[in-house]
């Protein structure tokens, strides 16, 4: 029963989604959404939401600037001082 519930508000979700990306909404991520929760049964969701994310992925790359900061370096603008 609890399945056919996953299943369910699943495909709602990717359904939901396509009609948002016609409609002003976040089209797109309740796709993605709905794909999540339908992974958990079918092992084509879980390819297409790999490929989703991997697309994701491609055309918006993460910056990871953490790793290239100073310590010592001031926050903002307004934390430096100015003789």
């Amino acid at each position: 029963m609890v399945r056919i519930a996953r299943i369910g508000a699943g495909l709602g979700m990717v359904l939901l989604g396509i009609l948002l990306l016609a409609l002003p909404g976040p089209g797109v991520l309740t796709i993605a959404g709905g794909l999540a929760i339908l992974a958990v049964d079918f092992v084509w969701a879980r390819r297409l939401l790999d490929w989703t994310k991997s697309r994701f992925r491609r055309y918006f790359p993460t910056n990871d600037l953490s790793a290239n900061e100073d310590p010592a370096a001031p926050e903002s603008a307004a934390d430096e001082v100015v003789p």
